[in-house]
């Protein structure tokens, strides 16, 4: 009989959860044969840095892999690039892929990641307007981001913003348009979201609130502008909608998995079948420190559930869980986000927001949420031990720069 060491595993998606399961699987002692399936040509990568240094042409993409591209070879793990798994079939306990290639499996880890929500309007389909997800995407957008070109970036959440910044350093004219009342609405609070508008409108950028937009207007097939509701038509070369993302979960969903807003998992990153795991942005899973199931779409989360996964493969104990944490590089500031602030009663604020550098800690009925941190890594880092444990913390106390923060805390955990 094979030995749980000896099985096969077959992992779709080529993201940064799925080069992580690799690694981690095989620093865990697994010998058996691994098959990493990915619709891009790239080896596995992360995505984050594509709309901050990448876009920017700081970071070559070699910088961006998981693992240079010979540690497979070296590893024995077979890359099926630019393929996509078409049809599971759980009870012949097997994967076909676009090509009619069966690849069988003894445990399937599914990491297919999340795209980009289509924007439901006349024009979409124009040349120039574009999406930020891929290395593809950037190494289009790339040539098209010259000084003086303008951008109109649509959605003003994590990507949309982090591009207009990067644009606007390219020497881009940046306009953007963001639906709901406030840029980051959904990510962050109001105190955040305040500073953020000044900030992209104090480096030249025409952001738009509560802005209604009606479609994108081209000639011969080419975009020139983006049609408001009101009848303006902003000017554009070119523009970048980033309005969310979905989790690619239909494969699953096919297949009979449990499926709620992505692929419901345990606390080993298994899905309904046994035999199956699901990671990164595709698994909907239980967040401890809140006790509520949900989806995170984070680096964090992409590398804690592979090494829950492949612990659970090799029969290893689980890795200690962190606390959901995220950051964002806009200009010269890096926001470092502890915990989800959802629910919180009040914000605050500790630092000098005037200096680009403070912090907002949220708490509910005293008890400490999350934070987010601008230019503060030292209480970031604090933070983030904070998450979960129930920490009643002193409002008063917080938001007075000469008090010890240490000493806060300490206290706050006896």
């Amino acid at each position: 009989m094979e030995s749980s060491n000896e099985q096969k595993i077959v992992i779709l998606g080529a993201g940064q959860a799925a080069g992580t399961a690799v690694v981690t699987l095989r620093q865990m002692g697994h010998e058996g044969p691994i098959t990493l399936v990915g619709d891009e040509a790239a080896p596995p990568y992360q995505r984050p840095p594509l709309s901050k240094a990448y876009f920017k042409g700081e970071l070559p993409e070699a910088r961006l892999y998981v693992k240079p591209a010979g540690f497979y070879d070296e590893k024995n793990v077979t890359l099926k690039l630019g393929q996509r798994a078409v049809s599971l079939d759980r009870t012949g306990k097997a994967v076909t892929l676009e090509s009619g290639e069966v690849l069988p499996y003894d445990k399937l880890i599914i990491a297919t990641g999340s795209r980009p929500r289509v924007i439901p309007v006349a024009g979409a389909d124009l040349d120039g307007v574009m999406v930020l997800r891929t290395l593809e995407d950037v190494d289009k957008l790339q040539p098209l981001a010259t000084r003086g070109k303008r951008l109109v970036v649509v959605g003003a959440g994590y990507i949309g913003l982090e591009a207009a910044a990067v644009a606007r350093q390219l020497g881009l004219e940046v306009t953007v348009l963001e639906a709901m009342d406030r840029v980051l609405a959904r990510v962050t609070s109001p105190v955040i979201s305040e500073f953020y508008q000044e900030a992209h409108r104090s480096a030249g950028v025409d952001v738009r609130l509560n802005a209604r937009m009606k479609g994108f207007v081209g000639e011969g097939g080419h975009l020139t502008g983006v049609e408001m509701e009101d009848g303006e038509v902003i000017p554009a070369d070119i523009v970048l909608v980033g309005i969310g993302i979905l989790p690619n979960q239909e494969l699953a969903e096919e297949a009979g998995l449990t499926c709620e807003n992505g692929i419901n998992t345990d606390a080993q990153a298994r899905t309904s079948d046994p035999d199956i795991y699901a990671i990164g942005d595709c698994a909907n899973r239980v967040i401890v420190q809140y006790g509520h199931r949900g989806r995170l779409e984070s680096v964090h989360n992409a590398i804690e559930t592979a090494k829950i996964a492949a612990a659970s493969i090799c029969g290893k104990p689980a890795p200690a869980l962190d606390a959901p944490w995220f950051w964002s590089d806009q200009y010269d500031m890096k926001l470092q986000t502890a915990g989800l602030l959802a629910g919180f009663d009040r914000a605050v604020v500790r630092g000098d927001m005037s200096a680009r550098k403070f912090s907002v800690w949220y708490l509910r009925d005293g008890e400490f949420l999350a934070l987010d941190a601008v230019n503060m890594p030292g209480e970031f880092m604090a933070a983030k031990r904070l998450v979960g444990k129930g920490v009643r913390l002193d409002a008063e106390a917080l938001k007075d720069p000469s008090s010890d923060l240490k000493l806060m805390i300490a206290g706050a955990m006896a």
